[in-house]
């Protein structure tokens, strides 16, 4: 073939199950390949693209995975190398490679033979018109359906909507935090461990009434700020999975180290453990990898007797297509971090000091969201995984950007709860001016493509109205409600 684009890998998918090829199938280290089962097509979100695969390697028959990249160097762009879902692969699949590289490797050291399809494709053979592709990269478009007649609408229009839009999805996530307030209360009171609630208690913990004196044990607001940021942490990727952890490594447990000097290294210790991605030390043969792996081992050692609750397993995290900045591992030691400040520097005191006594706005979200930048230290500086140092140092494990959606999404709402509950709404309303004046660093391709689709861009960075746009995708567009949407009423009628 010529120079080979870069398409979409579902359309490899169809090669791979068609198995037309214009000459016999070789790895790129010159053994012959024969294809017995192409195996079954993986519609889950992480892991190898067929599964369970059976295929004929000079005299050999393996049975197993197979993983199929658009160029051979995805596999460690995409972290299949540190993944131990990839280990079973027993062919990796490429429509580029090339160095001509012959084999990949899994994160158990096992070398994978390498097969180059541009080799064994007719020119012309994919056919492009074939899929809809709205980038060479096959990303999502996120375009209103409406984009082409928007001009119609007044701007005054569309920005009241988008800005009520905003002000509604922040009261949803305030009445989101104060039911799981409840939630925690009722189970702290039938003394049961999480994540049980079970079907029927449900009605029960309606009818229940609340009132403010049920809600002064801090260890409350403690967790709910402890789960809410590990979950932000996580990405769409990992987030069920860290909001999971913080409830099964959750703050009573964490009160308990509290009396020990190593409390971070504890804390650290618990959730690399619990979260089931520590590795042996005896697999490692870097020392001062296999130093801090023995380090975590012996802390956690000293306090698991402490824990009685769930463990995960490593299968359960995502790696795939996050940037290394984002993968579980740093996240984890960043939350290790901002739990320890709950625990012992009192962080809920000194975020209420801040919003009682800082009087300039500007001034108050920048000192807050300083609270949650937290900057590197220790072994995840130079490790995205246990066994592969950095080749530059990591500066922070959250940055400004991350730290805005962790006031944006988590503290303003807690905090909104938390002056309503006991009665202060002077400070509960200068929370929503903060929310409805507030600027963030960050965006996301939902924000850009819908303020493209509205002509809006320059109320990006605005977090009311971006939170309002996301409101409008998710609660209109992507269900097709357009009729049910001030904007597509007026624009469809």
């Amino acid at each position: 073939m010529g120079s080979t684009p870069r398409i979409l890998e579902k359309q490899l998918y169809e090669v791979w199950k068609e198995q037309n090829y214009s000459k016999d199938l070789q790895t790129i280290s010159g053994d012959e390949v024969a294809i017995l089962d192409i195996g079954t097509e993986n519609l889950e979100t992480s892991g190898p693209d067929f599964k369970n695969a059976r295929i004929r390697i000079g005299n050999l028959t393996y049975v197993g995975d197979i993983e199929i990249d658009n160029d051979y160097r995805d596999w460690k762009s995409h972290g299949h190398n540190i993944d131990s879902k990839y280990n079973k692969v027993i062919l990796h699949a490429s429509l580029i490679n090339k160095f001509s590289q012959p084999y990949v490797y899994t994160k158990d050291g096992r070398k994978v033979p390498t097969l180059c399809l541009a080799e064994h494709i007719e020119e012309g053979s994919l056919d492009l018109s074939k899929f809809e592709i709205n980038n060479s990269k096959g990303i999502q478009n996120h375009a209103l359906r409406c984009g082409a007649e928007i001009d119609t609408v007044d701007n005054k229009i569309k920005e009241l909507f988008i800005l009520n839009l905003g002000i509604e999805r922040f009261k949803k996530k305030c009445n989101k935090l104060y039911q799981r307030l409840k939630e925690m209360k009722y189970i702290q009171e039938l003394n049961i461990k999480e994540p049980v609630i079970s079907y029927d208690l449900t009605p029960e913990l309606n009818k229940r009434k609340f009132s403010y004196d049920d809600f002064k044990d801090k260890t409350l607001w403690q967790q709910l700020i402890y789960e809410q940021i590990f979950e932000a942490l996580g990405y769409s990727k990992n987030k069920s999975i860290m909001i999971n952890l913080a409830r099964a490594v959750d703050i009573p447990f964490l009160i308990k180290l509290k009396e020990n000097s190593s409390t971070l290294e504890q804390i650290e210790a618990s959730l690399f453990h619990v979260s089931g991605m520590i590795q042996s030390p005896g697999d490692v043969h870097d020392e001062k990898i296999k130093e801090y792996i023995t380090s975590l081992k012996k802390n956690w050692d000293e306090v698991k007797h402490l824990y009685d609750g769930k463990t995960f397993d490593e299968t359960q995290w995502y790696f795939f297509k996050l940037r290394p900045q984002n993968f579980p591992t740093i996240r984890l030691a960043a939350g290790a971090r901002i739990a320890r400040e709950l625990l012992c520097n009192d962080l809920i005191s000194i975020i209420i000091k801040k919003i009682t006594e800082i009087r300039n706005l500007n001034v108050l979200i920048n000192s807050v969201r300083s609270l949650f930048v937290i900057k590197s230290d220790g072994f995840w500086s130079n490790h995205y995984v246990f066994d592969h140092k950095t080749k530059a140092n990591i500066k922070y494990f959250v940055g400004a950007a991350r730290a805005d959606e962790i006031v944006i999404n988590v503290i303003l709402p807690i905090f909104a709860v938390y002056f309503e509950i006991f009665g202060n709404q002077e400070l509960s309303k200068k929370i929503f001016k903060i929310y409805s004046i507030y600027d963030q660093k960050s965006d996301n391709k939902i924000v850009r493509d819908v303020a493209e689709s509205l002509r809006m861009e320059n109320q990006l960075q605005k977090t009311v109205y971006s939170q309002g746009m996301i409101e409008l995708f998710r609660n209109y567009c992507s269900k097709n409600k357009c009729l049910e949407c001030e904007l597509g009423k007026l624009v469809f009628s």
